[in-house]
């Protein structure tokens, strides 16, 4: 499980630390994908899989997941962490999250995201009021 948040800079190179907390679970692999919200979002190899595999099983005539899958699937980039424990962030992901050197990575239970700092700070500024108010169970009987 991913948890917490760690600010990490982006090298000259694009590439990024992880978090040393996450370097064994993700040394095998990852894979690094548009996420919402102009985030990118960072899966164990396995994981991006799994995600794989549901898409699969959505309808060819389903419009939403052919074009999910278009995004998802086209801008995904597989790599295997260094020895340092660093990845390498492909210009077109660091362009679309507005990557620049200073970086947000939060965990988001299966998979990290990755932010432009000032983003994310913006998105976290946003959202703490509307969380803080939440009258009703976001998911029914899981909280």
């Amino acid at each position: 499980m991913f948890l917490g948040t760690h600010s990490p800079k982006l090298d000259d190179k694009g590439r990024l630390f992880l978090p040393a907390r996450f370097r064994e679970e993700l040394a095998q692999g990852v894979v690094i994908t548009k996420g919402q919200e102009r985030c990118l979002y960072v899966f164990k190899t396995p994981d991006f899989m799994e995600h794989a595999q549901k898409l699969q099983g959505a309808p060819l005539t389903s419009q939403g997941a052919r074009d999910f899958g278009r995004i998802f699937f086209s801008s995904a980039f597989d790599d295997i962490p260094d020895k340092q424990g660093r990845i390498t962030v492909p210009l077109g992901l660091r362009s679309y999250a507005g990557l620049t050197k200073d970086c947000t990575v939060i965990g988001m239970n299966t998979r990290l995201e990755i932010w432009d700092a000032a983003a994310w700070a913006t998105y976290e500024a946003g959202q703490e009021p509307v969380y803080a108010a939440q009258a009703e169970e976001v998911m029914p009987g899981v909280f």
